[in-house]
């Protein structure tokens, strides 16, 4: 078979923050870009919208990164959109333990030398310098293992910080969750010390962040942007996709062209006969309330304790998250559980204001290791075919981060004059 050219045209099916991500490094790569979503939006589960219950724009969800997110630096800057996070200049991660009123402050120095642990004012109450060792275990690699056969999930440190951090950052009751995907955001978060620590969110919103630049850097590097598209079969054959099967009719594909097949596992298994991928997931719930916080409010409280896990401030609203949210799907006063929560980090009266809940059901896979297991690379067996997806095995779990990179992955495989070639995500 002769040996396929360097496409000068690419499909990327799915406008996610992944196939956002791909689509940009492609146009940067001077490469013809069609970029397609079944929606009628782009940014995937990272979306912005008026609510007219609320009467103001929202994100879909309080999507945090950190300063120290490569990815998202490298994106941002790409299109234009470098100066469109917030957050403190210094590492500072406020807490509150509901049921006993107590609030901390967790200040991680901004080195990678962990001094601040010695300072009684910035580690965890009832916590001493030895305690911090139980990161040293996460910090190594611990393939196929859950965090609970690593360390003990117990204690005030665990109870204050860890697994607030952890059931975040997996989306996953932490106990249960993959070691090495832990260890992977801790070195490259706190162990790098607070300059890659500092939280950063989306200003003014998510929209405005990531997604409406990149379409608008995308639509003048001349790329072809085809919202509410969507793809129902790939045609293989002969170790390549032949065609692109929309709705609306069926795409044959040049030799040099390829795809980049971004959409969420459960939409690649369908598309992909035998391909292997996440099939178990975890919700998120969010919800949002039309309050303004008080003067001086902390912009982000972790909560020990109660219902929500993470109380957000906005200017004009007062946000809370809960990752591995399984439990609250059916709960009927769930804006009145969570809204007592922000009521009590913010001191402000019981009555519930006005509110949207956000419930993201398959919001991110369960970052197990038995899941993690199932993540595949980008390239495939077909020589123009590639994936990207935070469900992909970024080596991160699910999020932005991943998802970027996974993107920019995908990009290099598709640009691979040999379309298949492992050492492209091993660079």
């Amino acid at each position: 078979m002769r040996e396929p050219a360097r496409p000068s045209r690419v499909h990327v099916v799915g406008a996610g923050l992944a196939g956002l991500s791909a689509a940009v490094a492609l146009a940067e790569a001077g490469v013809h870009v069609v970029l397609t979503d079944a929606a009628k939006h782009a940014g995937g589960r990272c979306r912005s919208y008026h609510d007219p219950q609320l009467g103001m724009v929202i994100d879909n969800g309080n999507h945090l990164v950190l300063s120290g997110n490569p990815a998202v630096e490298r994106y941002l800057h790409a299109i234009g959109a470098a100066d469109r996070l917030a957050g403190p200049d210094r590492a500072a991660f406020d807490f509150m333990d509901i049921p006993s009123g107590a609030r901390w402050t967790i200040r991680p120095n901004d080195g990678p030398l962990p001094w601040w642990i010695l300072l009684p004012s910035r580690r965890v109450p009832g916590t001493g310098p030895g305690d911090y060792l139980a990161l040293a275990a996460l910090l190594r690699r611990h393939p196929g293992k859950r965090i609970d056969e690593v360390m003990a999930c117990r204690g005030p440190l665990w109870d204050r910080l860890l697994r607030p951090l952890l059931v975040s950052v997996l989306n996953t009751p932490p106990e249960e969750g993959s070691a090495d995907l832990a260890g992977a955001v801790l070195r490259e978060s706190l162990a790098k010390g607070g300059l890659a620590s500092r939280p950063r969110i989306a200003s003014p919103t998510l929209d405005a962040a990531f997604v409406e630049p990149a379409l608008a850097h995308l639509r003048a590097a001349g790329a072809e942007i085809q919202l509410g598209r969507r793809l129902r079969a790939l045609g293989l054959e002969e170790g390549r996709v032949s065609v692109l099967g929309f709705a609306d009719g069926p795409v044959p594909l040049g030799e040099s062209d390829a795809v980049v097949l971004a959409v969420p596992p459960w939409a690649a298994m369908e598309l992909l006969p035998g391909l292997v991928a996440p099939d178990e997931f975890r919700p998120i719930v969010n919800a949002h309330f039309a309050a303004e916080p008080p003067p001086g409010a902390s912009p982000l409280v972790g909560i020990v304790g109660g219902t929500a896990d993470w109380v957000f401030a906005f200017p004009d609203r007062l946000s809370v998250t809960v990752s591995a949210a399984d439990h609250l799907l059916e709960v009927e006063d769930l804006p009145a559980r969570l809204w007592a929560d922000v009521a009590a980090v913010h001191n402000l009266p019981v009555a519930v204001p006005p509110n949207r809940i956000v419930k993201e059901r398959r919001a991110t896979f369960a970052a197990t290791p038995a899941q993690a297991a199932r993540r595949p690379q980008a390239w495939t067996a077909w020589h123009n075919l590639a994936l990207a997806g935070d469900w992909t095995d970024t080596g991160l779990p699910a999020t932005i981060e991943g998802a970027l990179r996974s993107g920019e992955v995908a990009a290099a495989v598709a640009l691979s004059p040999k379309g298949v070639n492992p050492e492209i995500v091993a660079a």
